[in-house]
């Protein structure tokens, strides 16, 4: 008996162990490539969302990244486009890639008030709140909101604005903070405000929009799960606005969330839309 039981529980890990994905899928896609003509390296650069965005061209040439580095990053307003032409005469560029990240930072957020993330007349605890353990602590997640929605709950759109990022094809979800990466996820901008807006832990397949579409507040947007960095059911929603940082985005506060002063909330606290 005693080796049954050891048995089952062996059994019962192993079921719930994952390995974290091997692929990373991104958010958006931009429209940027090079070409070499003889002497001359031609460079375009696509922003094909509805936000501003900062794209980095990199090349592994020493002498071309110098001049790359004068003019990185690009920054490309909703839906435009630009083309970068260079003499590339006696040196040897192999390879251009690009890095991006959401915004401008020189664009001034002043959102301070943003509906709840669910449906009217639906209550969640507030289970974890502003600037608080185990994970509400760093420049990325400082001011977010845990909400305890179920999975196959209703996301709702705390702003208005446009859909700039959409993660939706991650099926599981971990503890271990190697997870943070593999999330599924919405990215909405606002672009009377400048505020992006994230939701985060959706469940597989759970984004009922896609990237571009307009969106109103309390639209519904998405369906709650527990993909990603947690063991929990629940909604991470943030506030965010451009920064130069690795993540491109810093989590900043806002005064009022739906009908509540953000610092009245109490962990645990039920909140009603």
């Amino acid at each position: 008996m005693k080796y049954w039981t050891i048995f089952i529980m062996i059994f019962l890990l192993g079921c719930n162990f994952r390995n974290i994905p091997k692929e990373k899928i991104f958010q958006y896609e931009l429209n940027n490539s090079y070409k070499f003509n003889g002497d001359e390296l031609k460079i375009e650069l696509g922003n094909t969302l509805r936000c501003p965005m900062r794209i980095w061209v990199q090349s592994n040439d020493k002498e071309i990244n110098e001049y790359f580095n004068k003019i990185n990053p690009v920054i490309l307003g909703p839906l435009k486009d630009t083309i970068i032409k260079m003499d590339i005469k006696k040196i040897e560029v192999k390879e251009v890639h690009f890095a991006s990240r959401f915004g401008d930072i020189n664009k001034i957020v002043n959102d301070k008030k943003v509906n709840l993330p669910f449906k009217k007349n639906k209550r969640y605890s507030l289970i974890q709140g502003n600037n608080s353990s185990p994970t509400h602590n760093t420049d990325w997640s400082r001011y977010a909101f845990d909400f305890g929605l179920e999975i196959g709950d209703t996301i709702c759109a705390a702003t208005p604005g446009f859909v700039v990022g959409v993660v939706e094809d991650y099926k599981f979800g971990g503890s271990q903070q190697e997870w943070r990466d593999f999330a599924n996820l919405i990215t909405i901008y606002n672009p009377n405000t400048g505020l992006f807006t994230q939701y985060v832990h959706l469940d597989y397949k759970g984004s009922l929009v896609k990237v571009g579409d307009s969106i109103v507040i309390g639209q519904n947007i998405g369906i709650a799960g527990i993909t990603g960095f947690t063991n929990i059911e629940h909604l991470h929603f943030n506030c965010l606005k451009p920064i130069h940082s690795q993540d491109g985005l810093i989590s900043i506060p806002i005064d009022s969330i739906g009908n509540y002063k953000v610092s009245e909330l109490k962990r645990n606290q039920m909140v009603k839309n």
